[in-house]
């Protein structure tokens, strides 16, 4: 009779990848193609704002939509774009201060970086003399087409700049509208003009109301005067003549939008044109851009200002959502490609790796999960802390997953922290305020820690000041004020961070934003919730107390 062939040990170093899609090394070999990316894939489908919470799978999807489709994907790179230069420049800010609409401007430079990166990849320019040749070629085919031939003379203003790299040209094109914006001001306030906004002089200073409403209005028309119309017709020519068939259909990929920027109102500005731009692009039939976004950056911007299209852009957003059914077939799949390099092919998916269920703590999996936000980062962070206790031993243990939970909480709660202080900064002393209290919490203690939390204002050390003023301005209203009122903004900010969920009844369970990212917004289910609870993920970190 055969020996039953040893389960073998679990080694150093096992693990399911890393959280960066960037660095992880299985990411290929073990991805998972879930629903959402059916939709990031298909040209059939018009959903092409990627949005998701950090570690919720974006970056993953777009790297593998390049592996496999390879020079038919275009990657932009923000920082070749060189954000952090328009978000510094003086004029842009004064321009700002003087409250003229950029977004022409804006729109011009996003349509400018998309339609030549598209050219230089379909045609696969590489040099002047690539760009000669395909440039002659399409100038013969469109010579009967006045206003094609007018936008193809857009690029020739360039001259030799044309084939540089991105933020060159950018550089170049906003230097134009700088130069246009100094001579004008020199010619209404003298030479001086020009020194002063180069210093970084603001609009308020110096100037008399009606000089600056004076001022606007010249350098609207200035801003106004962009290419927009030869570079709009130039999408045409990329629809009917540059990508005119299935054959040469193209993905444009931009991610890494969440980078920490200096002048944020600016750069909400420049990512709320970039939606626009992309909007416009949806004509060309074989083209699909797709633009992955954080939550919190895509929920600050301000979308009043795109008027009347606001409605299109909200249609085009892809939430990524995980189930627990997608969740688990992820996490197999990781398994499984990571026992095979080190030659544990039985291993099968997740359950061969847990312990049996527990009488008191019920299924591993679940206990697990159940301390996610529901997150392909979340899970796999979890995990690998289990197995990097878990060498020499043959799958994981009870004592091994609770053991993990107390470095993996505190790593989470860093982790809310760090998603959310660039919105919110301070918001790890809110957090901090639940810090040992007995969950779940009745309303009168939930109440208690929010009011606390609305007086962190008053106090000179707390950084985020700006944002809890605002909140806490109901606070000091007359006492009769409903509590809803005081404390639904700061209970809303909680709940679709993900820290806080609540019941509208006792025998309701809890419900947090990632079941229902709309249940907090509604102040009626505040009126009726019992019961509050911090999430468990953060539990631990927390030293927070359950009934036993």
């Amino acid at each position: 009779m055969a020996k039953a062939r040893p389960e073998g040990r679990l080694r150093s170093g096992f693990s399911l990848g890393e959280e960066q899609a960037e660095l992880d090394s299985l990411l290929e070999a073990a991805f998972y193609e879930s629903g959402h990316y059916s939709i990031i894939s298909s040209h059939g489908d018009n959903r092409c704002f990627v949005v998701a919470r950090t570690g919720g799978g974006k970056s993953a999807a777009l790297r593998h939509l390049q592996q496999v489709n390879g020079d038919g994907v275009v990657k932009i790179d923000p920082g070749d774009i060189s954000l952090l230069y328009f978000s510094t420049s003086n004029v842009l800010k004064y321009l700002s201060d003087l409250q003229v609409h950029l977004d022409p401007f804006f729109i011009a430079l996003w349509k400018h970086v998309l339609v030549v990166e598209l050219i230089r990849r379909r045609y696969k320019i590489d040099s002047d003399e690539a760009k000669s040749g395909i440039w002659a070629g399409l100038v013969e085919r469109l010579r009967r087409d006045k206003s094609k031939q007018l936008a193809l003379d857009y690029f020739n203003d360039f001259e030799g700049r044309f084939w540089d790299d991105t933020d060159v040209r950018l550089r170049a094109i906003t230097t134009r509208l700088e130069k246009k914006i100094d001579a004008t001001r020199s010619g209404d306030v003298g030479a001086s003009g020009v020194a002063h906004i180069a210093a970084g002089e603001t609009a308020s200073a110096g100037e008399m109301i009606e000089e600056r409403i004076e001022l606007a209005k010249k350098f609207q028309a200035i801003v106004n005067e962009t290419q927009l119309s030869r570079l709009t017709k130039m999408i045409d020519i990329l629809d009917e003549d540059i990508l005119d068939s299935e054959e040469n259909r193209m993905f444009i990929v931009i991610d890494d939008l969440d980078r920490d920027w200096i002048d944020h109102r600016v750069v909400n500005d420049l990512i709320r044109c970039l939606l626009l731009t992309v909007l416009d692009l949806q004509r060309v039939r074989n083209l699909k851009v797709l633009v992955a976004l954080r939550t919190n950056i895509f929920s600050q911007l301000d979308f009043g200002r795109a008027g009347a299209q606001e409605e299109k852009l909200r249609a085009l957003v892809l939430q990524m959502k995980w189930s627990k059914h997608e969740l688990v077939a992820l996490l197999d799949e990781r398994v499984k490609v990571a026992a095979e390099k080190v030659g544990r092919e039985h291993i099968g998916g997740i359950k061969d790796l847990l312990p049996p269920k527990s009488r008191r703590r019920g299924a591993a999996l679940d206990f697990i999960l159940g301390r996610t936000l529901m997150r392909p980062r979340d899970a796999m962070a979890y995990l690998n802390e289990c197995l990097a206790q878990s060498a020499g031993k043959p799958r994981l243990t009870w004592n091994v997953i609770l053991g993990a939970e107390d470095p993996y909480s505190y790593k989470r709660l860093l982790a809310l922290r760090d998603e959310w202080k660039l919105t919110y900064p301070g918001i790890d002393r809110v957090f901090a305020l639940f810090q040992g209290e007995l969950m779940p919490m009745r309303r009168d203690a939930y109440l208690k820690h929010l009011g606390d939390a609305l007086l962190l204002h008053l106090d000179e050390t707390f950084d985020g000041s700006t944002w809890m003023t605002s909140l806490s301005t109901r606070m000091w209203d007359p006492p009769e004020t409903d509590w809803r009122q005081i404390y639904h903004p700061l209970h809303e900010l909680l709940f679709r961070v993900g820290f806080i969920g609540f019941s509208r009844t006792p025998g309701q369970g809890v419900v947090y934003a990632h079941e229902d990212m709309d249940y907090g917004s509604s102040i009626g289910n505040l009126r009726d919730a019992s019961l509050f609870c911090v999430h468990p993920t953060f539990h631990a970190a927390l030293e927070i107390k359950t009934p036993s």
